[in-house]
C-alpha cells in the first residue's frame, strides 16, 4: 500500500495501466526519479480524457 502521490503509488498506477517501461528510453520505470514518473502519469492520464 503506497501513499497517494508517492513514487510507489505512481509506479503502481502505471503498472495497472500496463506500463512497466519508459516509452522512450525503454528502462524500468522504477529506476526514474519521482518527478519523471509523475509527469509520465499525467501525460498518459490526460490523453485518456
Amino acid at each position: 500500500m503506497a501513499f497517494r502521490g508517492s513514487k510507489g503509488w505512481f509506479v503502481q498506477e502505471l503498472k495497472k495501466m500496463g506500463i512497466s517501461k519508459h516509452p522512450v528510453e525503454r528502462k524500468k520505470i522504477e529506476l526514474y526519479k519521482t518527478y519523471v514518473i509523475r509527469n509520465l502519469y499525467w501525460e498518459i492520464t490526460s490523453e485518456k480524457n
